[in-house]
C-alpha cells in the first residue's frame, strides 16, 4: 500500500489549526498597533505601546511561520510559508525604519506587513 499525496492534503486540519490560531493573534496584534501608532501620531506618549506591540507582532509571525511550515511539511504546499516567511523578516524591517524614525517609509510597510497577514489568515480559514 502506498501513500499519495491526496490522502496527505485530505487530512490538512491538525496542522491548520495552528496556522489559524496564529493568524487571528498577528492579525489582533496588528489591530493593537494601528490604534497605538494612532495614538503616536496625535500626539499622546503610545511609543512604548507601540513598542510592545511590535515585539508582540515578531512573536506572532513568527509562530505563524512555524505553524506554516508544519502544515507544508503535511501537504506539500510551500507558498504559505514562504509569505509567512516573507511577513516574519518583514517585522524586523518595520522595527528597525520604525525606530530610526523613518515614518515615510514605516507606514507603506506596514500596510504590506497587514496585506500578508490577512492574506494568510483568509486562506487558512478558506482552505478549512
Amino acid at each position: 500500500m502506498t501513500r499519495t499525496r491526496d490522502a496527505a492534503v485530505a487530512t490538512p486540519v491538525s496542522t491548520l489549526r495552528p496556522v489559524q490560531a496564529a493568524a487571528v493573534l498577528s492579525v489582533l496584534v496588528l489591530f493593537w498597533q494601528f490604534f497605538s501608532a494612532g495614538r503616536v501620531l496625535v500626539g499622546e506618549d503610545a511609543l512604548g505601546g507601540h513598542g510592545a506591540g511590535a515585539i508582540a507582532l515578531h512573536v506572532t509571525t513568527g509562530l505563524l511561520l512555524g505553524a506554516t511550515v508544519l502544515h507544508g511539511r503535511r501537504t506539500r504546499v510551500w507558498w504559505p510559508a514562504a509569505l509567512a516567511a516573507a511577513v516574519f523578516v518583514l517585522t524586523f524591517v518595520q522595527a528597525a525604519l520604525g525606530s530610526a524614525g523613518s515614518i515615510v517609509t514605516h507606514l507603506p510597510l506596514a500596510l504590506v506587513i497587514t496585506v500578508g497577514t490577512v492574506w494568510l489568515a483568509a486562506w487558512s480559514f478558506r482552505s478549512a
